[in-house]
């Protein structure tokens, strides 16, 4: 049975047109990556858990803190990886400042027995379309251009 993860698409209004929030992957191996590096606040949901509850859980996990506000399903897509990703569009203007990951331990330096402690997200950000189109993972692109779409962005 394929993973199935769930996230919210935060995203707030500019002059510009609309922005949206990606955060970035901790850990040393996405230490100095950007391009195609960012994410959706997501993860895994638990089997038969209610999707939108582990996508509000997974968000306030990464971030810190909750979100809510009126939720626009998108459309669900599969990545190259064979993962589900369901995702909900909420309007929010966060602060980001006070970024609290919850962390995740592994084996660091590789192959050297000693387990080390990385934040799940280490970066959080606001992007216009352009700029989230170029950082987002490209196997989530999909629910990107599916929340500009339904934002009524064209570019």
């Amino acid at each position: 049975m394929p993973e199935v993860s769930a996230g919210v698409l935060a995203w707030r209004p500019a002059a510009d047109g609309p922005q949206v929030l990606l955060v970035h992957p901790g850990g040393p191996y996405w230490r100095g990556r950007d391009r195609a590096a960012w994410s959706i606040p997501k993860g895994l949901a638990e089997p038969g858990e209610d999707l939108y509850a582990a996508a509000l859980r997974e968000f306030e996990e990464e971030l810190g803190q909750p979100i809510s506000g009126e939720a626009q399903p998108l459309s669900p897509c599969r990545t190259p990886g064979g993962k589900w990703i369901h995702a909900w569009l909420v309007r929010a203007d966060l602060d980001l400042t006070g970024l609290r990951s919850n962390v995740f331990e592994m084996e660091w330096p590789p192959r050297s027995g000693r387990r080390a402690a990385f934040p799940e997200v280490d970066q959080a950000a606001y992007f216009a379309p352009d700029e989230a189109r170029v950082r987002i993972h490209a196997g989530q692109r999909p629910v990107l251009e599916d929340a500009l779409r339904r934002l009524g962005w064209r570019s």
